[in-house]
Protein backbone atom coordinates (compact mmCIF):
# COMPACT_ATOMS: atom_id res chain seq x y z
CA UNK A 1 0.00 0.00 0.00
CA UNK A 2 1.41 3.51 -0.87
CA UNK A 3 2.48 5.51 1.76
CA UNK A 4 -0.03 8.61 2.72
CA UNK A 5 2.58 11.27 3.50
CA UNK A 6 1.35 13.82 5.70
CA UNK A 7 0.46 17.48 3.46
CA UNK A 8 2.27 20.27 5.22
CA UNK A 9 -1.50 21.73 5.45
CA UNK A 10 -2.47 18.63 7.97
CA UNK A 11 1.38 19.12 9.67
CA UNK A 12 0.88 22.52 10.47
CA UNK A 13 -3.00 22.44 12.02
CA UNK A 14 -1.76 19.21 14.05
CA UNK A 15 0.92 21.55 15.16
CA UNK A 16 -1.47 24.46 16.21
CA UNK A 17 -3.86 22.56 18.05
CA UNK A 18 -2.44 19.35 19.38
CA UNK A 19 1.14 19.92 19.77
CA UNK A 20 3.84 19.70 22.44
CA UNK A 21 6.85 21.47 20.69
CA UNK A 22 5.88 22.42 16.76
CA UNK A 23 7.65 24.21 14.02
CA UNK A 24 5.70 26.38 11.17
CA UNK A 25 7.03 27.32 8.15
CA UNK A 26 10.71 27.29 9.14
CA UNK A 27 13.51 28.67 6.96
CA UNK A 28 17.39 29.13 8.05
CA UNK A 29 19.65 30.76 5.18
CA UNK A 30 23.25 31.21 5.62
CA UNK A 31 24.15 33.59 3.43
CA UNK A 32 22.55 32.31 -0.03
CA UNK A 33 22.31 29.12 1.54
CA UNK A 34 18.68 28.14 2.64
CA UNK A 35 19.43 24.87 5.04
CA UNK A 36 15.59 24.86 6.28
CA UNK A 37 12.85 25.66 3.50
CA UNK A 38 9.45 25.98 4.99
CA UNK A 39 10.04 22.98 7.40
CA UNK A 40 6.33 22.34 9.69
CA UNK A 41 7.24 19.99 12.40
CA UNK A 42 5.39 18.84 15.40
CA UNK A 43 5.70 16.37 18.37
CA UNK A 44 2.42 15.84 20.25
CA UNK A 45 2.54 14.80 24.22
CA UNK A 46 4.51 11.65 24.86
CA UNK A 47 5.36 11.25 21.60
CA UNK A 48 8.11 10.24 19.89
CA UNK A 49 9.51 11.47 16.69
CA UNK A 50 12.74 10.48 14.43
CA UNK A 51 14.13 12.40 12.05
CA UNK A 52 16.49 10.47 9.39
CA UNK A 53 18.14 12.10 5.97
CA UNK A 54 21.34 12.26 4.14
CA UNK A 55 24.22 14.50 5.48
CA UNK A 56 23.54 18.09 4.67
CA UNK A 57 19.23 16.99 4.54
CA UNK A 58 18.97 20.28 7.69
CA UNK A 59 18.31 17.76 10.91
CA UNK A 60 20.34 19.38 13.23
CA UNK A 61 19.60 22.80 11.56
CA UNK A 62 16.38 21.94 12.71
CA UNK A 63 16.82 20.86 16.02
CA UNK A 64 18.93 24.13 16.85
CA UNK A 65 16.06 26.13 15.63
CA UNK A 66 13.49 24.84 17.83
CA UNK A 67 16.15 24.49 21.19
CA UNK A 68 16.93 28.43 20.37
CA UNK A 69 20.45 27.83 19.91
CA UNK A 70 19.66 29.16 15.79
CA UNK A 71 17.16 31.61 15.25
CA UNK A 72 14.80 30.93 12.30
CA UNK A 73 15.30 33.33 8.83
CA UNK A 74 11.32 33.05 8.80
CA UNK A 75 8.68 30.88 10.84
CA UNK A 76 7.95 30.25 14.09
CA UNK A 77 8.65 28.10 16.71
CA UNK A 78 5.79 27.25 19.43
CA UNK A 79 5.89 25.30 22.70
CA UNK A 80 2.81 24.35 24.50
CA UNK A 81 1.09 27.02 21.47
CA UNK A 82 3.05 29.51 22.80
CA UNK A 83 5.18 31.54 20.44
CA UNK A 84 8.99 31.05 21.62
CA UNK A 85 10.71 31.82 18.46
CA UNK A 86 12.52 35.19 20.04
CA UNK A 87 13.17 33.13 23.63
CA UNK A 88 16.92 32.30 24.42
CA UNK A 89 17.78 28.57 24.57
CA UNK A 90 18.40 28.85 29.05
CA UNK A 91 14.69 29.84 28.72
CA UNK A 92 13.28 27.76 26.44
CA UNK A 93 15.12 24.92 29.21
CA UNK A 94 13.50 26.39 31.70
CA UNK A 95 10.23 26.13 30.34
CA UNK A 96 10.83 22.42 29.09
CA UNK A 97 13.12 21.44 26.45
CA UNK A 98 16.49 19.68 26.76
CA UNK A 99 18.67 18.82 24.37
CA UNK A 100 21.61 16.33 24.15
CA UNK A 101 24.25 16.59 21.67
CA UNK A 102 25.54 14.17 19.12
CA UNK A 103 29.46 14.95 20.63
CA UNK A 104 29.19 14.73 24.80
CA UNK A 105 31.43 17.39 26.16
CA UNK A 106 30.92 17.27 30.10
CA UNK A 107 32.63 18.67 32.47
CA UNK A 108 35.77 16.82 32.47
CA UNK A 109 37.19 17.97 35.92
CA UNK A 110 33.57 17.30 37.35
CA UNK A 111 32.46 14.09 38.66
CA UNK A 112 29.25 12.20 37.04
CA UNK A 113 27.04 13.72 40.17
CA UNK A 114 28.73 17.00 39.47
CA UNK A 115 27.91 17.39 36.09
CA UNK A 116 24.49 16.29 36.41
CA UNK A 117 23.50 19.00 39.54
CA UNK A 118 24.83 21.83 37.04
CA UNK A 119 22.24 20.86 34.92
CA UNK A 120 20.00 20.84 37.59
CA UNK A 121 20.72 23.57 38.97
CA UNK A 122 20.41 26.11 36.23
CA UNK A 123 17.44 24.16 34.45
CA UNK A 124 15.30 22.96 36.92
CA UNK A 125 15.81 25.48 39.44
CA UNK A 126 14.79 23.06 42.46
CA UNK A 127 15.26 23.55 45.85
CA UNK A 128 18.51 22.32 47.33
CA UNK A 129 17.08 18.86 49.00
CA UNK A 130 15.05 18.61 45.66
CA UNK A 131 17.93 18.95 43.62
CA UNK A 132 20.02 16.07 44.67
CA UNK A 133 16.93 14.09 44.72
CA UNK A 134 16.12 14.61 41.18
CA UNK A 135 20.12 14.03 40.23
CA UNK A 136 19.99 11.05 42.05
CA UNK A 137 16.94 9.61 40.24
CA UNK A 138 18.54 10.91 36.81
CA UNK A 139 21.17 8.85 37.36
CA UNK A 140 19.85 5.70 38.17
CA UNK A 141 17.87 6.03 34.83
CA UNK A 142 20.77 6.41 33.10
CA UNK A 143 22.43 3.31 34.76
CA UNK A 144 25.11 5.90 36.13
CA UNK A 145 24.54 6.11 39.76
CA UNK A 146 27.64 3.28 40.84
CA UNK A 147 29.63 5.93 38.88
CA UNK A 148 28.16 9.10 40.30
CA UNK A 149 32.15 9.91 42.18
CA UNK A 150 33.98 9.10 39.17
CA UNK A 151 35.48 11.93 36.96
CA UNK A 152 34.00 12.83 33.95
CA UNK A 153 36.98 12.54 31.72
CA UNK A 154 37.47 9.10 32.48
CA UNK A 155 34.66 8.00 31.31
CA UNK A 156 34.59 5.83 27.77
CA UNK A 157 31.99 6.91 24.96
CA UNK A 158 28.52 4.92 26.13
CA UNK A 159 28.68 6.26 29.54
CA UNK A 160 29.79 9.84 28.12
CA UNK A 161 26.68 9.31 25.90
CA UNK A 162 24.76 8.06 29.36
CA UNK A 163 26.08 11.55 30.84
CA UNK A 164 25.00 13.78 28.02
CA UNK A 165 21.52 12.02 28.20
CA UNK A 166 21.65 12.67 32.00
CA UNK A 167 22.79 16.24 31.82
CA UNK A 168 19.46 17.26 29.31
CA UNK A 169 17.23 14.92 31.83
CA UNK A 170 18.38 16.82 35.00
CA UNK A 171 16.60 19.87 33.45
CA UNK A 172 13.24 17.93 34.23
CA UNK A 173 12.53 18.46 30.67
CA UNK A 174 9.19 18.05 28.76
CA UNK A 175 10.15 17.30 25.20
CA UNK A 176 14.07 15.70 25.21
CA UNK A 177 16.01 16.87 21.93
CA UNK A 178 18.38 13.82 20.80
CA UNK A 179 20.99 14.54 17.98
CA UNK A 180 22.70 11.13 17.08
CA UNK A 181 23.23 10.41 20.44
CA UNK A 182 23.58 6.76 19.05
CA UNK A 183 26.66 7.55 16.65
CA UNK A 184 29.58 5.76 17.08
CA UNK A 185 28.31 2.72 19.65
CA UNK A 186 28.66 -1.16 18.99
CA UNK A 187 25.70 -2.74 18.52
CA UNK A 188 25.30 -4.16 22.14
CA UNK A 189 25.77 -0.39 23.38
CA UNK A 190 23.36 0.48 21.19
CA UNK A 191 20.57 -1.86 22.60
CA UNK A 192 21.48 -0.78 25.58
CA UNK A 193 20.81 3.18 24.87
CA UNK A 194 17.72 1.80 23.04
CA UNK A 195 16.66 0.61 26.65
CA UNK A 196 17.42 3.76 28.45
CA UNK A 197 15.33 5.77 25.87
CA UNK A 198 11.97 3.38 26.27
CA UNK A 199 12.37 3.89 29.89
CA UNK A 200 12.03 7.72 29.16
CA UNK A 201 9.08 6.89 26.71
CA UNK A 202 7.19 5.21 30.07
CA UNK A 203 7.85 8.64 31.88
CA UNK A 204 6.00 10.31 29.31
CA UNK A 205 8.89 12.42 27.81
CA UNK A 206 8.08 13.69 24.42
CA UNK A 207 10.95 12.99 22.27
CA UNK A 208 12.26 14.35 18.90
CA UNK A 209 15.55 12.16 18.21
CA UNK A 210 17.86 12.24 14.99
CA UNK A 211 19.87 9.31 14.15
CA UNK A 212 21.74 7.88 11.31
CA UNK A 213 21.52 4.28 12.64
CA UNK A 214 17.60 3.71 11.76
CA UNK A 215 17.09 0.45 12.97
CA UNK A 216 17.83 2.22 16.53
CA UNK A 217 15.09 4.62 15.59
CA UNK A 218 12.53 2.02 14.73
CA UNK A 219 12.86 0.14 18.09
CA UNK A 220 11.42 3.59 19.60
CA UNK A 221 9.47 6.12 17.53
CA UNK A 222 6.02 6.29 16.62
CA UNK A 223 6.59 8.24 13.56
CA UNK A 224 9.60 8.91 11.49
CA UNK A 225 9.82 12.10 9.32
CA UNK A 226 12.46 12.32 6.56
CA UNK A 227 14.57 15.30 5.22
CA UNK A 228 16.23 15.96 1.67
CA UNK A 229 17.87 19.42 1.36
CA UNK A 230 15.95 21.32 3.93
CA UNK A 231 12.47 19.72 3.44
CA UNK A 232 10.37 17.42 4.82
CA UNK A 233 10.13 14.76 1.91
CA UNK A 234 8.16 11.66 4.26
CA UNK A 235 6.33 12.15 7.00
CA UNK A 236 4.35 9.20 9.04
CA UNK A 237 4.41 5.62 9.57
CA UNK A 238 8.58 4.26 10.28
CA UNK A 239 7.42 1.40 7.76
CA UNK A 240 5.64 3.37 5.27
CA UNK A 241 8.37 6.04 5.17
CA UNK A 242 11.15 3.66 4.62
CA UNK A 243 9.35 2.07 1.85
CA UNK A 244 8.47 5.60 0.15
CA UNK A 245 10.01 5.50 -3.31
CA UNK A 246 11.72 9.62 -2.28
CA UNK A 247 12.93 8.29 0.56
CA UNK A 248 14.59 5.37 -0.92
CA UNK A 249 15.92 7.58 -3.61
CA UNK A 250 17.70 10.77 -1.31
CA UNK A 251 18.49 8.62 1.57
CA UNK A 252 18.57 4.28 1.43
CA UNK A 253 19.75 4.13 -1.85
CA UNK A 254 18.05 3.35 -5.04
CA UNK A 255 18.74 0.01 -4.77
CA UNK A 256 17.94 -2.35 -1.72
CA UNK A 257 18.81 -6.07 -0.90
Amino acid sequence: MKMQARTAANTASTARTEAVLAGLGLCKRFGKLEVLSQVDFSVGSAEAVGIVGPNGAGKTTLLSVLAGSLAPSAGTVRLDGQDVTRLRPELRCRRGIGRAFQIPRPFGGMTVLENVVVGTAHGARLSHKDLYKRCIEVLELCGLIDLANRRAESLGLLHRKRLELARSLATNPRVLLLDEIGGGLTDAESTELVSTVKQLRQLGLSIVWIEHVVHILVQVVDRLICMDAGRVIADGEPGEVLRDAMVVDAYLGKTRA
